[in-house]
């Protein structure tokens, strides 16, 4: 879980909802100590196998590099489509 002071949680609190949509969680704190917390709510509706996917696909898709045109033709010719 990371920290963040008050103040930075106020001025950027659009990109922090953005960021808890996306599963992350943070402790706000003020003057050093741990006030709130904002985490993902539980939801409580079915998730079908399309959205676990897509949950899937927006938690990892910043940590997954771009396939170059060498390692694609390398892919292809071991088998992988």
């Amino acid at each position: 879980m990371k920290t963040i002071g008050a103040f930075d949680a106020k001025t950027h609190l659009s990109e922090l909802l953005e960021k808890v949509a996306d599963g992350e969680s943070f402790v706000i704190t003020k003057r050093g100590k741990p006030v709130a917390s904002l985490s993902p709510v539980a939801s409580t509706a079915r998730h079908g196998p399309k959205d676990e996917i897509d949950l899937f696909r927006k938690q990892f898709a910043k940590s997954l590099g771009r396939v170059s045109r060498r390692e694609f033709a390398e892919f292809k010719q071991s088998g992988r489509p």
